[in-house]
């Protein structure tokens, strides 16, 4: 049995599914996209990522051509439609992608032939490549590369132009091959992650960069739920690398791994070296929160 694509208004076999080579997702990254997971095949934080996804049409001014509720009924039909595919233990992503539809090549970039360009499919969901950050924790690395600045592309707008973070990513890599990025800003500001956002733990208080340069990230948000669940203390404030290196524990969120502990960061030791107490505390919450071991789910 093959996975099923949403495609503009018709579902289609995965292996059938295609688009101009002269959409605007393909000439000009001109997408903005959501990515959600499931836990135990139930989507999580569904209904807030298809929000921030209308915000990002908004503001970016596509026209989906399909209502918010109606977009939550297709992805939820499009993942019952492919749960048989998928193992009893394994979940998957929910990407969504959405276009400005074909470009037309001239003096005005935003002229369009059509309609948008609607994707949306599932796909498995691989944690082997952050397991053993878990237990072991990761090497957090400054790249070379900034972050592009909010007054040229407010990091709240979701999208698929990500040649920026994949540049910074391979320079991470460059001192590491395991290493994954922390971007700072123009400032000198730590910013976020190719593909999530930052957090460190500092006198017993939890600390993260507040979104005037980074993504509003939904896990970041359920990360200070769940600090206040547990009368964490929390502060969305500006950080630096001195902040970094100095905090007893460091950690990153994101929707696939939720949350990935950071054990060194640029060649130094972070707190003691180990994963931390407190993120372990707060991996433990969200595991709790969702009826899923993230930990024995990724192992």
């Amino acid at each position: 049995m093959q996975r099923q694509v949403y495609l503009t208004g018709q579902v289609v076999v995965e292996s059938e599914a295609k688009i101009s080579i002269f959409d605007s997702a393909v000439m000009l990254g001109d997408t903005v996209t959501e990515s959600t997971r499931t836990f135990g095949h139930r989507p999580f934080k569904l209904e807030q990522h298809i929000a921030r996804l209308y915000k990002s049409l908004k503001v970016t001014r596509i026209d989906a051509g399909i209502s918010e509720e109606e977009m939550l009924h297709v992805t939820l039909r499009l993942l019952e439609t492919n749960l048989p595919t998928y193992r009893e233990h394994e979940d998957c992503w929910i990407v969504h992608n959405i276009s400005r539809g074909l470009s037309i090549a001239g003096a005005d970039p935003t002229s369009q032939s059509g309609a948008a360009t609607v994707m949306i499919f599932t796909q498995p969901m691989d944690l082997s490549s952050w397991a053993k950050f878990y237990t072991e924790g990761c090497h957090a690395v400054t790249p070379m590369s900034r972050i592009v600045p909010a007054q040229s592309l407010d990091a709240r707008i979701k999208n698929r132009s990500r040649m920026s973070y994949t540049l910074a990513e391979m320079e991470a890599k460059l001192v590491d091959p395991q290493a994954q990025g922390i971007i700072l800003d123009i400032h000198g500001n730590v910013a976020e992650n190719k593909g999530g956002n930052i957090f460190i733990v500092s006198d017993g208080k939890l600390k993260t960069p507040t979104t005037k340069n980074c993504l509003a990230g939904l896990s970041r948000e359920t990360v200070i739920q769940l600090a206040a669940e547990l009368e964490i203390p929390c502060e969305e404030t500006e950080l630096q690398p001195y902040d970094l290196y100095t905090a007893d524990e460091l950690f990153f969120t994101s929707t696939p791994y939720c949350i990935m502990p950071a054990t060194k960061f640029n060649g130094l030791p972070v707190g003691n070296g180990q994963v931390g107490s407190m993120t372990l505390r707060l991996l433990a919450a969200w595991s709790e929160l969702v009826g899923v071991y993230i930990v024995d789910q990724a192992q």
